[in-house]
């Protein structure tokens, strides 16, 4: 019964995505580009559309997500095709490959277990089993993730082997340490990293040390993301696009009262700033999780 159990679930519409492989399959025959592509060559098209998907679904719009998504089906459809000319694999080694893996990591599912597994665990088991006591707990999360998401990824490969905190106060402290450290170098410093053209501040090799500590402020802070139970990407994305939103309204409240921000002195800005925090935390939705006090020209 286990073996079918999800076949249950199927659909009418369900055969529809082996039409995105008769679509490509026919542009392999009949498009001169499509003909030339290659895995590598189609590689930053997936994770270019893979990117636009992420974004359509943190924009909560469903008309550009149903799109993005049959961009991103094409190119998984393109990947399979060419393995299928290539005599690799085909969609049915994919699908059942998908298949066995969730059975494996979905016991409480399909077997007899009462509650979900630990997945870093399980997966940290099929790796010893694959390839031998000796297994690198970290191969397979990919060199070209992007850092934060990568360095989610390290740490949960590490948890799974049993090297985590007891609860968040462990890396809620190591924050803390590690702002200390941060403060430190920065005193040491001095005036830090030079001074750009248009006074902004500018990353840049003049101080390695510093580079260092603020490096293990944020592995730090993932951590704490990561035990408290909150993707750091998703949190930071979400900061990212309240800062944004809040700065725009910003601009355009200084433009209503005739304030020109690059003249304008900080505390003419600080306060519009504040009029927009207040204006925002003042809808519903708008909230901040309790005791989350943001840095002063931070979202």
């Amino acid at each position: 019964m286990s073996e079918t159990l999800h076949a249950t679930r199927g659909l009418p519409g369900d055969g529809s995505l082996g039409t995105a492989l008769a679509l490509v399959r026919l542009l392999r025959e009949r498009c001169p580009w499509d003909a030339r592509q290659t895995p590598e060559s189609l590689r930053p098209y997936l994770l270019e559309e893979a990117h636009e998907t992420a974004e359509a679904v943190a924009a909560g719009d469903d008309a550009a997500l149903a799109e993005e998504l049959g961009d991103l089906l094409l190119n998984v459809a393109f990947q399979i095709v060419l393995a299928e000319e290539r005599g690799a694999f085909d969609a049915t080694n994919v699908v059942a490959g998908l298949e066995d893996k969730m059975r494996r990591r979905h016991p409480h599912v399909y077997g007899d277990e009462e509650e979900p597994p630990d997945w870093e665990a399980v997966k940290a088991a099929e790796r010893q089993r694959s390839e031998g006591t000796a297994a690198d707990p970290f191969a397979g999360v990919p060199a070209t993730l992007e850092p934060l998401a990568r360095g989610f990824r390290l740490q949960q490969r590490a948890a799974a082997l049993g090297f985590d905190w007891d609860d968040v106060a462990g890396p809620l402290a190591k924050v803390r340490e590690e702002v200390d450290e941060l403060e430190a170098e920065l005193a040491e410093a001095g005036a830090g990293p030079a001074e750009g053209a248009d006074g902004g501040r500018l990353p840049g090799p003049a101080h390695p040390r510093l580079e260092e500590e603020l490096g293990d402020l944020l592995f730090a802070a993932v951590n704490l993301a990561r035990r408290a139970g909150v993707h750091p990407s998703n949190a930071l994305g979400a900061a990212n696009r309240k800062f944004q939103a809040r700065f725009r309204a910003l601009l355009a409240l200084a433009s209503e009262r005739g304030l020109d921000p690059a003249s304008a002195s900080l505390a003419d800005l600080d306060a519009l700033w504040d009029e927009v925090k207040a204006a925002g935390d003042a809808r519903p939705g708008d909230r901040r999780l309790p005791g989350s006090i943001p840095p002063r020209h931070g979202p």
